[in-house]
């Protein structure tokens, strides 16, 4: 048994009514999952909204991540802890996992050590059915669309032009590109088709930006299927499949409140993958977090060349929202891969390498300040850190003019993570954010991905071949000129060529395809090898995970 998964099973979990009183929320307003996980009901919600003022909305994102690992989820929650350890009103607003990375690379993500949200093993698989339900609007809409075609395509689909794909919360490199509706004729009309994993799905998209219901059916009718022969778009609406959708999700769009070993509250709802989607959790999770909270801690999933950039030119943007602090994850293990050491290397002390490395903690940092957000970094401590190791991340920061402060949250929990809480509360105190989406709203599509490949990726040029930009045109024309655009790349590194860690500049991204969600509301462009529905690896996590003889589940973190 891990030890993470240890002290998970050790701690003592409050009543979910009793965390919920403490954040302001009666009990008449839970519908509970079992004792410790509840829903928040939507007219709870609505009233909140409309009395109480926001509270203060502190970013967390990092490095570009290595197999050493950062600890952004862990940083989140730890930050919360401390935050309430230090007097403040705060709350912590996370992603739901996906099943796909639980059963494939990392195992768990509801952070580790004494930083955890819980119950761990009810999180990181089935929760509260919300990823279930996006599954069943997603399909619900193929379905529908098959079917339409079948009893006589009065929308006049050309079969050729449907873009609509199917779900499937589960890494699974088989369904990326299949045929359907083979049999014979009682089955359909045979064409190519293909899955993508839910976290990369429109619907999850539309859900997580959704402001309520009314609005979430509205963007579910505006997602784009098909286009018929003459090149008309066919939406969902068209289909007459939102309200059926809608009605899927409604139960899920209610945010789910659970709790940290220390007894913070937290919010945990919606999930897109940052690589190949926008990478945050919902609207509605983060704005009631807000309402109820002085201070709210929300993670943006992977490095911030992802994550955050998306967080804030897609979620702020589209939301209305303004962060007030940001906080940087860096760990000295993951600096020295940057640097260009091996993982079995990482147990020894390397300050060259740890200062090659650190060009990429200080390209996040800038790119930050892009934004109008003056940065934190929280140095994540590993045991095998050394003080040499450490000071050159600090003194690199410090000519930055950034606080680079060590943090021990995993060993220490809340009181880990004090200094980080003061830190992040001077800059919010200061008032220095001052924050601002990287492009305009009116700025052509192409431009709008040429601007992040060029001042936050710090690429050369963007290869967009003439039939992309043909499509981009035509999204234009149908009047998409004003959305953002959320790019598809690896996470791995700030170029689309994985291997390439530190912080490459002078390279080209290729742009492969663009999608256009138009019921999320942006713009997706597919860069270099990126797929949509990822593969397992060669050893899933899925080997080890399995039952004890009390029933109990091992091999998840």
């Amino acid at each position: 048994m891990s030890i993470d998964l240890e002290i998970a099973r050790a701690a003592t979990l409050a009543p979910i009514t009793r965390i919920a009183a403490a954040a302001g929320i009666p009990e008449e307003a839970l519908e509970p999952y079992g004792k410790f996980k509840a829903k928040v009901g939507l007219d709870f919600v609505g009233r909140v909204r409309a009395e109480r003022p926001l509270g203060k909305l502190v970013l967390v994102t990092g490095i570009n991540p290595t197999p050493a690992g950062e600890g952004k989820s862990t940083t989140t929650v730890g930050l919360g802890d401390a935050l309430n350890h230090i007097g403040q009103r705060a709350m912590i607003c996370l992603r739901e996992p996906s099943l796909g990375p639980c059963f494939g690379v990392k195992g768990g993500a509801t952070g580790g050590g004494h930083a955890q949200v819980v119950p761990m093993e009810d999180i990181n698989l089935h929760f509260t059915g919300d990823f279930h339900a996006i599954t069943a609007a997603n399909n619900l809409l193929a379905a529908m669309l098959d079917n339409h075609i079948y009893w006589g395509n009065a929308l006049g689909i050309d079969a050729r032009r449907i873009t609509w794909r199917r779900a499937l919360d589960m890494n699974d490199r088989a369904l990326r590109s299949v045929v359907g509706s083979l049999g014979g004729t009682a089955n359909g009309f045979p064409r190519e088709d293909g899955f993508d994993i839910v976290v990369a799905s429109e619907v999850m998209a539309a859900f997580c930006l959704a402001h309520d219901l009314d609005d979430l059916q509205q963007r579910l009718g505006r997602i784009i299927v098909a286009q018929t022969r003459e090149g008309k778009s066919v939406t969902a609406a068209d289909l007459k499949a939102d309200g059926a959708m809608a009605v899927l999700l409604r139960d899920a769009f209610a945010p789910n409140l659970v709790q940290t070993l220390a007894g913070s509250p937290a919010l945990v709802h919606g999930g897109p993958f940052a690589n190949i989607a926008h990478g945050c959790n919902s609207v509605v999770a983060t704005k009631l977090g807000l309402h109820l909270a002085d201070v709210v801690v929300t993670e943006a999933g992977f490095g911030a060349d992802l994550g955050a950039e998306k967080f804030l030119d897609i979620k702020c943007r589209l939301a209305g929202l303004a962060p007030d602090a940001c906080v940087v994850v860096a760990t000295v293990r993951a600096l020295k891969m940057h640097g260009g050491v091996a993982k079995s290397a990482l147990g020894h002390e390397d300050v060259p390498a740890v200062k090659r490395g650190v060009v990429n903690l200080a390209r996040h940092v800038e790119n930050m300040r892009k934004f109008g957000l003056p940065p934190v970094v929280a140095l994540n401590r590993f045991n095998g850190d050394t003080a040499a190791e450490i000071q050159a991340v600090q003194e690199a920061m410090s000519a930055l003019g950034v606080e680079a402060i060590l943090c021990t949250h995993w060993a220490d929990g809340a009181a880990g993570a004090v200094k980080l809480a003061e830190a992040v509360m001077r800059r919010i105190a200061a008032g220095e954010a001052r924050f601002t989406p990287l492009y305009p709203d009116d700025m052509p599509l192409a431009d709008k991905i040429g601007t992040i490949a060029r001042e936050i990726y710090r690429a050369r040029e963007v290869a967009i071949p003439d039939a992309v930009r043909a499509k981009l045109a035509r999204f234009e024309a149908q009047g998409f000129r004003q959305v953002p655009v959320c790019i598809a790349k690896t996470q791995y590194s700030f170029s689309a060529d994985p291997t390439a860690l530190g912080a490459p500049e002078g390279h080209v991204l290729p742009v492969r395809d663009v999608r256009l969600s138009a019921g999320a509301g942006f713009v997706v462009a597919i860069c270099g090898d990126v797929m949509t529905m990822p593969g397992l690896p060669r050893v899933p996590a899925a080997e080890s995970i399995r039952l004890d003889a009390e029933g109990r589940i091992e091999g998840l973190f």
